[in-house]
């Protein structure tokens, strides 16, 4: 009787030290390398081209509030534990983040390198999760703000029958390194679009589209709630995965210019298959990145 006692002290003891080591489902993780892409159409009040143009008389303002946001993703990041972060701005020039605002915890990639990484240039598999602000939906949604796809020449870019904004595009990118996105702020229409594409993603939408007017939350509320939604998706990391679609690749990419159609069905390996469409495909996902890039 007194062996059974000890037997199921013993278990107890054993049960609670197993609870005590194992971290709590929300806990912050030391240690998280992040990387942060950020585009400019989808932050906080943006409603007009000329307001993410270099040329805009309000550009200055509105990359001041983009520089904001991205420093918003930061602290949530570094909440969740991250202690690497690399943030690649990923609109326009690739030079409109301005440095001195930026986080001093997060080193800053600008400018283009003409590779096929693009918007996710710096990403590699040492990262473990992905983060996206100020990102759009895809060429021709309704009641979104400023929607395209990388070009004013794209109508559609889909990947083995997948149509694609630019968050899917880059995710794929991402998930060729097997590193999964976790998080995305835009407008309510991209949030709509990854949920479809990805399933399990913390969102936040920052504004909400209303033809071409946009209904926006104030800045400092959408500061708020991207560094509360980027620690809750970071403490919560096993929930996402990779997002990946099997090769081979096929992609179809829909053009508006026949000049440009022309000497896309030109690049090696691709083929025209329709009057506003050229196809492209390989086993290797970076072959169709740099595919897709060239041709448009």
């Amino acid at each position: 009787m007194k062996r059974n006692v000890g037997m199921k002290r013993l278990m107890v003891t054993s049960l609670l030290l197993v609870l005590v080591s194992t971290p709590a489902l929300g806990q912050a993780r030391q240690g998280l390398k992040v990387f942060i892409s950020v585009d400019m159409e989808g932050i906080t009040g943006v409603v007009n081209w000329e307001e993410v143009s270099r040329t805009g008389k309000d550009y200055d303002y509105f990359r001041r509030i983009m520089t904001r946001e991205t420093n918003a993703a930061i602290e949530g990041a570094m909440a969740a534990g991250a202690t690497e972060i690399v943030v690649r701005d990923s609109h326009g020039s690739a030079r409109n983040i301005l440095p001195d605002l930026l986080h001093r915890n997060a080193r800053l990639l600008r400018d283009w390198s003409g590779g096929p990484k693009s918007m996710m240039e710096g990403i590699d598999e040492t990262f473990d999760a992905v983060i996206f602000i100020g990102y759009h939906a895809k060429a021709g949604t309704p009641d979104a703000l400023l929607e395209h796809t990388m070009s004013g020449n794209i109508t559609d870019i889909s990947i083995n029958g997948v149509s694609l904004p630019e968050a899917g595009v880059n995710a794929l990118i991402a998930g060729h390194y097997n590193v999964p996105v976790a998080f995305l702020a835009g407008d309510r229409a991209i949030c709509e679009q990854v949920k479809d594409l990805f399933g399990e993603i913390e969102t936040v939408s920052v504004k909400e589209g209303i033809g071409s007017a946009a209904l926006n939350l104030h800045p400092e509320v959408a500061r708020e709630r991207i560094e509360a939604g980027v620690t809750r998706a970071l403490r919560n990391l096993d929930r996402y995965r990779p997002y990946k679609l099997r090769p081979p690749y096929t992609m179809v990419l829909r053009l508006k210019e026949e000049t440009t159609i022309y000497s896309a069905a030109l690049y090696p390996g691709a083929r025209r298959t329709g009057d506003w469409e050229v196809t492209f495909t390989s086993d290797d996902l970076m072959e169709v990145m740099l595919a897709f890039y060239t041709m448009h």
